[in-house]
């Protein structure tokens, strides 16, 4: 297509036919806005890689273009990738309150407060980046401050939903503002960008409001140690739990520097409140009873290396799953984590515990925070855009999505589903969709060297330089006794005859990494895991090179 003076372009570089790793850009002139950045939990064919986030190869060779980075919510789906960002790029950010402080917590562990630009916004908040101007409004959702965001461009009026649902009973929580939407509407809009996450569920979504009973329930009917696990950006939710905690007369232990984090700021902001006594810490858990404890820890969505997951594997310190204990999940996988988070929940009830999870027990222990059809509807109707783009889901919600637009007036020629990559111009106010932007994968890990935390981006000619490292370890199926091995295997990394005395090492303290855990936990997963972390940690102290590392277990 031809470049003209009037140009504006829509396009993903993550987050379309996938929930995860969101990220979208809009360019008017040459000027850009990135709205969201985040990650995604890799599959087990990448297990030892912390998080998959999106290849920003054409924001680094526009860098000069870009305005602003702007975060609607917390989810790790839309921050997660935040600080990789910004190692790479130096962008202004601005983030709702909630967000700004979890965003700040984070940089400040990796040493990069200083060096990046962040700024606070809220609904009455309004930018000008260059030939975009962004206004605000609030909406509802899981966690505090969440926003939509309306960008006022040369071609017409843009807006995004971000994560959204009509749910105006949350606790401690604007209300959606019904009004301003509507009247955002009033010139006219030309696209709107709205979540498709719940797009097949019939109806609207149920409040948060109406869980706390269940998990109060819950919580009266348990006779032990209670685990319960949610999204650490569900403030509401976690508020929920300190309150029937309260009720039940527990004690209540953080478990995951994420979740001690999240409660950290939502405290400090005044999002939470903890009655004076509750909070204690996990190696005093033995001075109560089972049933005077509560346990608020990460993984309700399989991550490796969760509290949880560690719960449910080799344990977590002073924290065991014991039999008749109760694990509550809180939330609910985001698609594509369902089998992950399956393998844990296997793992549990292994230990013996009573695990509440899904449709199991206790209906309505989770609520989703997205929008569901009639809500979907209801956006359409009140925005009234020309040109609809379904976003934030797999191909199946997109699909829907766009079904439920036709319904209420949109033209099919004047909806697009997009892949990650697929570029939307528009040019004198219409729509042009025949051209795409590279995007692709890059795998991230986060790795501790002593008091040193390191962030390390994995792409292919990353690989090529540092190579590949195979650790073969063949184990008695009976009792996890190791047979043979380890051995390993160097593709690439290094390949003189110095290198065995470094092998031998690796192989030294791998094995001796299955011994320590091999009676605690009979999970493939969770040994590959420590395998991969053992292995990497004395590779970068020795060599500062940082291959791929790939666990294989042989059982017998």
């Amino acid at each position: 297509m031809n470049k003209t003076e009037q140009e504006l372009s829509i396009f993903a570089l993550g987050g379309l036919f996938e929930i995860g790793k969101n990220m979208y850009v809009i360019q008017s002139f040459d000027d850009i806005v990135v709205i969201d950045c985040g990650s995604k939990l890799p599959d087990e064919s990448l297990l030892g890689l912390n998080l998959i986030i999106q290849d920003i190869s054409y924001l680094k060779e526009n860098q000069d273009k870009i305005r602003a980075l702007i975060v609607t919510h917390g989810d790790r789906e839309h921050i997660g990738g935040i600080l990789y960002f910004l190692k790479q790029l130096q962008v202004p950010v601005y983030a709702p309150n909630l967000i700004h402080g979890l965003i700040v917590n984070r940089l400040e562990e990796y040493d990069l407060l200083d060096k990046v630009m962040l700024y606070m916004i809220d609904a009455d908040s309004k930018l000008r980046n260059g030939t975009i101007k962004t206004t605000f409004f609030h909406t509802s959702y899981s966690n505090p401050d969440s926003l939509g965001i309306a960008f006022q461009t040369p071609q017409g009026l843009i807006v995004h939903t971000g994560y959204f649902n009509f749910d105006w009973s949350i606790v401690n929580q604007e209300s959606p503002d019904i009004q301003k939407i509507a009247e955002i509407s009033q010139d006219g809009v030309l696209l709107l960008l709205s979540d498709s996450t719940n797009a097949e569920k019939a109806g609207y979504t149920l409040t948060e409001q109406k869980i706390a009973d269940d998990i109060e329930g819950a919580f009266r009917r348990a006779t032990q140690k209670i685990f319960i696990s949610t999204i650490t950006s569900n403030i509401q939710r976690i508020q929920q739990i300190i309150n029937a905690s309260e009720k039940t007369n527990r004690k209540l232990v953080l478990l995951g520097p994420n979740m001690i984090n999240a409660v950290s700021v939502a405290l400090d902001l005044r999002y939470l409140t903890i009655p004076v006594g509750m909070l204690i810490e996990s190696h005093e858990i033995s001075r109560y009873d089972p049933d005077q404890v509560t346990i608020l820890c990460t993984g309700c969505q399989g991550e490796p290396r969760s509290a949880l997951a560690r719960l449910a594997g080799s344990g977590y310190d002073d924290v065991n799953v014991l039999p008749k204990d109760t694990v509550i999940f809180a939330a609910n996988p985001i698609p594509g984590n369902e089998r992950i988070v399956l393998r844990i929940i296997d793992q549990l009830f292994l230990l013996g515990a009573n695990v509440i999870y899904g449709a199991s027990k206790i209906k309505g222990m989770k609520v989703s925070g997205h929008a569901r059809q009639e809500e979907l509807k209801l956006m359409i109707t009140l925005l009234k855009p020309k040109y609809f783009i379904p976003i934030s889901g797999e191909y199946r919600m997109l699909h829907q999505h766009s079904l439920l637009a036709e319904t209420v007036g949109i033209k099919k020629e004047n909806i697009f589903i997009l892949n990650n990559g697929d570029v939307v111009d528009f040019v004198h106010q219409e729509a042009v969709q025949e051209r795409r932007i590279p995007t692709g994968n890059v795998f991230a890990e986060e790795l501790r060297v002593g008091d040193v935390h390191e962030v390390v981006l994995h792409d292919q000619s990353m690989v090529s330089e540092d190579g590949m490292l195979i650790i073969i370890t063949t184990i008695r199926k009976q009792d996890g006794k190791i047979i043979s091995g380890p051995h390993t295997i160097s593709h690439g990394f290094i390949h003189d005859t110095e290198s065995t005395d470094l092998m031998n090492e690796v192989n030294n303290y791998v094995r001796a990494t299955i011994d320590r855990i091999q009676n605690n936990t009979n999970s493939e997963r969770i040994l590959k895991e420590a395998i991969k972390n053992t292995a990497q940690q004395i590779l970068v102290a020795q060599s500062n090179r940082r291959p791929m590392i790939l666990p294989i277990i042989i059982d017998m």
